[in-house]
């Protein structure tokens, strides 16, 4: 080899040996930032009654049907499951409780109509974060949706409301 050729083939190891380290010093900066960019994690607990409170309905099929829900309207901003993650520390949990329930009256229905005598609950829920401390909490309530679900047996009219209404307030949460 000549002189010429042994100084491009040095200079072309040590251009190979800078593109190595700058790729693992970006790849060590990179990671933490994709890290930090993880959705934030909400864990559905089961939902309960407020004691005295009527509840004709499988509060389980209601808990999945909300899952199901946020999974749906949520799933882009959020990891959303009924087990706390093991893979990061920082995490929400949903609870949420029903405080009161009406069965609707069907005579008002039927004589008044356009929406009138429909079953009603009155819903509160909130997002706890990992230490239990209240981050966010609402209250809201809820009537049965006007031309009924597929889940009427087993969640009456309200499995659908219920679960919509949890999702749409969730974005107002500012969660990080």
């Amino acid at each position: 080899m000549h002189g010429g050729e042994q100084a491009m083939l040095n200079a072309a190891k040590n251009n190979a040996k800078k593109v190595a380290v700058l790729t693992l010093v970006l790849c060590g900066l990179w990671v933490p930032l994709l890290q930090a960019q993880e959705k934030p994690s909400i864990v559905v607990q089961p939902f309960t009654t407020a004691n005295g409170v009527s509840w004709p309905y499988d509060m389980q099929r209601m808990t999945s049907q909300t899952l199901a829900e946020l999974q749906t309207k949520d799933g882009k901003k959020y990891e959303i499951s009924t087990a706390a993650p093991l893979s990061r520390a920082h995490y929400y949990s949903l609870n949420g409780e029903v405080l009161a329930w009406h069965p609707g009256n069907r005579a008002k229905r039927m004589l008044v109509g356009v929406g009138t005598g429909r079953e009603t609950a009155t819903i509160r829920y909130w997002l706890a974060d990992e230490t239990g401390k209240k981050v966010f909490e609402h209250e809201d309530t809820i009537r049965a949706e006007f031309w009924g679900n597929e889940y009427a047996d087993s969640v009456g009219q309200l499995a659908h409301p219920f679960a919509d209404k949890i999702a749409g307030r969730l974005a107002q949460a500012k969660l990080n």
